[in-house]
């Protein structure tokens, strides 16, 4: 039986590093491309935008006004797909401030509240970004498929976790019947990359969803080195 116990942990060990190796690479990939977006043709655009400015139109302010209008937008969708890809400030930022600014954008759509208790210190970027990655997917599953008007988020760190919880006050789900889905495949294989564990509270119908996440403050799997 012992033997037995340590094989599956060894096999549980080895998925979980999976999961992590697997999500560093699509992450990797995902900020080479962003990053492209954001810094080459959002460059581009702002400075042809600029040029526009002191585009001489002969007096037609309507054309001016046209091709502005469509710089603009084209501006906002190139920095819309380098944010959806990866969170380009979020390095510069942090996480508090990152999620803070989509909760603005959001905020025409549903009330979300963000309570990170004091004495949260910056983490590792890997794992802010799979956090927000978390939030945003979390959100957006609950705006596409539920009836949520209020989103709660909550933050707090302990000795040795961090623990995040994020609720709604939605019709919820039965975790049996989407557990094969997209949004929660993304959210459980994210929470798996940092070592962390987590809990759906068990859900009854229109009595919202709720997921506990509990993160070690040191994430990497034992005998791993922070750069694999």
């Amino acid at each position: 039986m012992k033997e037995k116990n340590v094989q599956h942990e060894a096999e549980v060990l080895h998925q979980k590093k999976l999961a992590l190796e697997n999500i560093k690479a699509q992450e990797e990939e995902r900020k080479r491309i962003a990053v492209m977006i954001h810094d080459d043709i959002g460059n581009r655009l702002n400075i042809l935008s600029l040029w526009l400015n002191n585009l001489d139109t002969k007096g037609d302010e309507l054309i001016k006004k046209n091709i502005h209008s469509q710089m603009s937008s084209l501006v906002d969708a190139a920095r819309s797909i380098s944010h959806s890809l990866y969170p380009v400030n979020l390095e510069s930022v942090g996480l508090v401030l990152y999620a803070e600014e989509l909760i603005a954008n959001l905020s025409h759509k549903i009330n979300i509240s963000l309570q990170v208790i004091p004495g949260y210190e910056k983490k590792d970027i890997f794992v802010e970004v799979q956090l927000y990655r978390i939030i945003q997917e979390f959100t957006t599953n609950v705006i596409k498929h539920s009836t949520a008007t209020d989103l709660w988020i909550y933050i707090k760190d302990y000795r040795q976790n961090m623990a995040v919880v994020i609720s709604d006050n939605g019709q919820g789900f039965e975790y049996e019947e989407v557990k094969k889905g997209m949004g929660i495949k993304n959210i459980e294989s994210r929470i798996k990359s940092m070592n962390a564990v987590h809990k759906w509270k068990k859900s009854f119908l229109n009595k919202g969803s709720r997921l506990i996440i509990k993160i070690p403050k040191h994430h990497e799997f034992p005998n791993q080195n922070s750069t694999n």
